[in-house]
């Protein structure tokens, strides 16, 4: 590696902008990011910004001031792991690197279900969740399809912004299944008090111009559809010869480099992070955030000559927004299992709109919080 190393960091999501400010700012290396827009999406918010509120527009070029980052707006076409290079594609000059930190985040799977990618809106998109902001306009009735954290924080936003709409949710398995009991009964009773109707263990199967086909046959009706039922990763990573799981997801160690590439790391969802004792951290800000910081220590402690450590990583949580004033904090086992004591409520609102604040805020511009949150063993 040379003696002043450049890092590319692929990627400008939470992940991304943190760890290129930090290494920027904590190491020798010149640092590029390479992304395929100029603003940051704030992901977190992106069901907010499909029913109609308003999210902070922030241009990347005045998130990476006075930095010394250098801001490529650009695809990534290819990674020739190799040649240590990265094809835009604009056909500009390609990108080479020493150190490589894979960031591209994830997407949703609208290949999974026939019409899902004509006529559906993938609420991970903020594009996507303009359009189905536009299409709420004129819509009656509106299906949202999946009920994880994504798909419940879509419906329960819609439902309180259009309460004289026909809002359903369409999920193919039961409802808060990754709850504890007391979860499930408020979920259940902030939906109904809501008013949105639940299509719990169907199976959508085709989507067309008027709703849903579900495996049993059955038609719901819906003038606009909201995908939020499966998420995958770019495939430049498999492309590129790296190891990845069956999902895509690049294969890293317990300080997030690749299992193939020594000179490559992977964060956030579109790496498959092992804790110590074998568990996968889950698709999630919260655990990219941690991975980040570990990978981030890693490249640190590497370039200074020291060994770094793992990640360690014992408990999780889910904190699920459920309108305005009311969600849930469900306290959670690495393999997902609901533990200890939940919360819900007016509380916890308040404490996801504070997360949202710090993640798309503070930790954004003074990403050393994210350092100090991150547990190393």
């Amino acid at each position: 590696m040379t003696t002043t190393p450049h890092i590319a960091v692929l990627g400008a999501g939470y992940t991304g902008v943190a760890t290129a400010k930090l290494l920027a700012k904590r190491t020798g290396a010149t640092v590029t990011v390479i992304n395929n827009r100029d603003r940051f999406v704030e992901r977190m918010r992106n069901h907010q910004l499909a029913s109609g509120q308003q999210v902070r527009h922030m241009p990347l070029r005045d998130l990476f001031k006075g930095t010394g980052i250098r801001l490529i707006i650009d695809q990534v076409m290819r990674i020739d792991a190799d040649e240590r290079q990265v094809a835009l594609a604009s056909g500009a000059e390609p990108v080479r690197y020493d150190l490589l930190v894979y960031a591209l985040g994830s997407h949703a799977d609208l290949d999974a279900v026939s019409g899902a990618a004509e006529h559906a809106h993938a609420v991970a998109v903020a594009e996507q969740a303009e359009r189905l902001r536009d299409q709420m306009r004129t819509a009656s009735t509106v299906a949202v399809v999946g009920a994880g954290p994504t798909g419940l924080e879509t419906v329960t936003a819609l439902a309180e912004t259009y309460p004289d709409r026909s809002v359903r949710l369409v999920t193919s398995g039961g409802l808060g299944d990754t709850l504890s009991e007391r979860g499930r009964e408020h979920l259940h009773r902030a939906l109904d008090r809501l008013g949105i109707q639940v299509l719990e263990h169907a199976k959508v199967t085709k989507i067309d111009t008027d709703g849903l086909l579900l495996e049993d046959g059955k038609h719901v009706t819906a003038d606009a559809v909201a995908w939020t039922a499966g998420f995958t990763v770019p495939k430049l990573a498999h492309e590129a010869g790296l190891a990845v799981d069956d999902r895509g997801r690049m294969l890293v160690d317990g300080t997030l480099r690749s299992l193939s590439h020594p000179d490559v790391y992977g964060i956030g969802d579109a790496a498959a992070a092992h804790t110590q004792d074998g568990h996968v951290l889950r698709m999630g800000c919260g655990p990219g955030g941690l991975a980040a910081a570990c990978a981030f220590h890693a490249i640190t402690n590497r370039l200074a000559g020291r060994i770094p450590k793992p990640l360690r990583v014992t408990t999780d949580a889910l904190c699920i927004s459920l309108g305005e004033r009311d969600g849930i904090l469900q306290p959670t086992d690495l393999d997902g299992s609901p533990r200890g004591k939940v919360h819900t409520g007016r509380p916890v609102a308040m404490i996801k709109k504070a997360v949202l604040r710090a993640t798309g805020w503070y930790n954004l511009r003074y990403p050393t919080l994210a350092v100090v949150a991150a547990r190393q063993g």
